[in-house]
């Protein structure tokens, strides 16, 4: 999946891939967080907006006949024109996913350019719609099919779901047959979350005062209209978090695969947080210090451990396999050796199946991928170096699974012209099995401290 980018935020025209982990790193100010905010907010218009356009005959003989069959190749053969007007329908959207003015992106693009060999219909399709407890009409596709057969299951006079809206449905039960497979459920972890776990209780009382707004207002007011307000001012990905937070005590119920599979790497995350975050019968979030009886509330614990808290809950309890995991600056709020922590599990969560994105100003971060993607090899030596250092064979990570973009003005050839002119971008950063990444905006930095500090020791001489 190929991302471009023009004129959003700092950065004047981009380009970029996800791979199975991909990092942007770079200077403040360089345009990751756009890049990561729009990624995150395509993804997630994809999946809950955008429904592939039907002909309204289809719906009428499905109304008149109780059945109608639907040729999938006909839109898979105009899936890149399909992509297209979806992704120009998600750039209008960019001042609702940044909570920001609409001038600011009046003349943005954001555009997804995927391979014309990996867009094909998946086998096997089953989907029933109803409403009011009983199921109206059913959505099938069978193994080695290209047709998709909708079914009306019961008499037509009781379909009361308005025609537009079957078209809706269709039109999602289309998308996820050509799409589903190639664009990743996102989940993110903004770089506001380390307030989120302060904020639940807060904006839970922002909410009462809206209700109560209400109860004593003698106008004609939508109730949704006022709730909505509390969020006016966050960007999508915010939102998501205070919303994820809000509602730990209900997603605490669930189980994810990696608890289910994989309890060792739950097992890895407590030990970076020194403890478990836990929620009572009386749904009260608390995290337990290992080793200890106190629980602490989310205001008495440390910043570390609300910096990770949404991705701990990720984790134990939402996370399915072929899921991107977006987190900007997983450093926050670690110290070093957590942060090298960090970065193996990330490399574990990928070895599992979860895609990773990250934007990181760490050294700590690219170092330790860099360690895991040299020690991914045969050489006797390495194995040895691995096994002294307790690397664990699942942690290794393969080059070709990475992909590092640096935020920083280059030279760009720009629409039109036959010249590179220099603009703010994401330029690839080169990964080698026997070196790692060259993270340059890192090195420049650390080379330069190194300098001053010799020259203070060795000055005199």
């Amino acid at each position: 999946m190929l991302i471009k980018i023009k004129k959003l935020g700092a950065l004047k025209q981009a380009e970029f891939s996800l791979g199975n982990l991909t990092i942007i790193c770079g200077g403040n100010n360089t345009g990751k967080t756009y890049a990561t905010y729009a990624l995150f907010g395509f993804l997630s218009f994809w999946r809950e907006a955008f429904s592939i356009p039907i002909e309204e005959n289809a719906i009428n003989q499905l109304l008149a006949e109780g059945t109608v069959h639907i040729d999938v190749q006909d839109y898979v053969e105009h899936a890149e024109q399909i992509l297209s007007e979806g992704c120009k329908t998600y750039t209008k959207q960019l001042p609702m996913i940044f909570a920001a003015q609409a001038d600011r992106f009046k003349e943005t693009e954001f555009q997804v350019i995927l391979d014309t060999k990996d867009i094909r219909p998946i086998g096997r399709f089953d989907r029933k719609m109803g409403a009011a407890n009983a199921e109206l009409f059913s959505i099938t596709k069978s193994e080695g099919s290209t047709e998709l057969v909708v079914t009306l299951l019961v008499e037509k006079e009781k379909v009361r779901i308005p025609k537009d809206v079957i078209m809706q449905i269709i039109g999602k039960a289309l998308k996820d047959i050509i799409f589903g497979h190639l664009f990743p459920n996102p989940f993110i972890a903004s770089d506001e979350r380390t307030g989120a776990a302060i904020f639940r209780k807060e904006l839970n009382f922002a909410r009462n005062r809206l209700l109560e707004e209400m109860s004593q207002t003698d106008k004609n007011v939508d109730p949704m209209d006022l709730l909505f307000k509390v969020y006016q001012d966050y960007a999508l990905p915010v939102k998501n978090n205070v919303d994820f937070t809000r509602q730990l005590e209900t997603i605490a119920k669930r189980s994810s695969f990696v608890a289910e599979k994989y309890p060792d790497v739950l097992a890895d995350f407590a030990d970076i947080i020194g403890g478990e975050y836990t929620v009572t019968r009386n749904d009260e979030l608390y995290y337990v210090p290992k080793g200890k009886r106190v629980k602490l509330s989310m205001d008495e614990s440390s910043s570390a451990v609300r910096s990770l808290l949404d991705i701990g809950f990720y984790l134990r309890h939402v996370a399915q396999h072929g899921d991107l995991l977006m987190v900007d600056e997983p450093e926050l709020n670690l110290h070093p050796e957590n942060q090298r922590r960090v970065a193996r599990l990330f490399a574990r969560l990928v070895n599992l199946g979860i895609k990773i994105f990250i934007t990181t100003h760490s050294d700590y971060i690219i170092k330790e991928l860099n360690t895991l993607i040299m020690l991914n090899h045969d050489k006797p030596h390495l194995k040895r170096i691995a096994e002294k250092e307790g690397y664990r064979a699942e942690e290794l990570l393969s080059p070709d699974k990475v992909k590092v973009y640096i935020a920083e003005e280059a030279p760009v050839l720009l629409d039109g012209n036959k010249n590179k002119s220099k603009c703010q971008t994401l330029t690839p950063a080169d990964i080698n099995q026997e070196l790692g990444i060259e993270a340059r905006s890192f090195d420049t930095t650390i080379e330069t401290m190194n300098r001053i500090q010799e020259e203070i020791v060795w000055g005199e001489e």
